[in-house]
């Protein structure tokens, strides 16, 4: 396993080193000692998934208040995404697209507002958190918000699916700041 700094401070690109042969393959997708090393918090209190049955697919911006903010560790065990965190205090953001074959993970810090297009029908993405989801601290920001700029894969008007909750977040005040991307 390889540990790949992103633009944005303590972000990182998880990347997996692959054990072949005939079976196929062993890799190894986590480890404490390693990301505690690098100030990474390696917790690990819940695991989700998250299903998407149409190509377009937008969900995000999330992120818990504090005091329950959260770390993730994100993977693409089918099909493929273009996942973005955005820095809640710079306001910058980074996307990079993950896939199921890529041997890529996202490991996104607290603090950081997440989210993900899908790139392909049938897409789904496995969450490793490092606190328990607290629904009274849930929050999140628009995903077309003007102060990050995101660059989306599919722009509207596009076959986008988004939920009634996400489309609703508000846009955060103040200046807009440039993509790390």
């Amino acid at each position: 396993m390889k540990l790949v700094r992103t633009p944005l401070a303590g972000a990182w690109i998880v990347e997996l080193s692959r054990l072949e042969d005939e079976r196929g393959h062993f890799a190894r997708t986590f480890d404490a000692a390693m990301f505690e090393a690098r100030g990474m918090d390696e917790r690990v209190a819940q695991m989700n998934t998250s299903f998407n049955r149409r190509s377009g697919t937008l969900r995000g911006l999330h992120f818990q208040a504090e005091p329950h903010g959260e770390a993730k560790l994100v993977r693409v065990t089918r099909g493929a995404v273009f996942d973005v965190i955005v820095d809640l205090s710079s306001r910058e953001w980074f996307g990079i697209e993950l896939t199921a074959a890529d041997d890529r993970s996202l490991f996104v810090p607290a603090g950081f507002a997440h989210g993900f297009q899908t790139l392909e029908d049938d897409t789904e993405v496995l969450y490793v958190m490092s606190t328990p989801y607290v629904a009274e601290a849930a929050r999140g920001v628009r995903w077309d918000d003007p102060a990050f700029a995101i660059s989306w894969p599919d722009a509207p008007p596009g076959g986008r699916t988004i939920s009634e909750r996400d489309a609703a977040y508000p846009d955060v005040p103040g200046p807009s700041v440039r993509p790390t991307s």
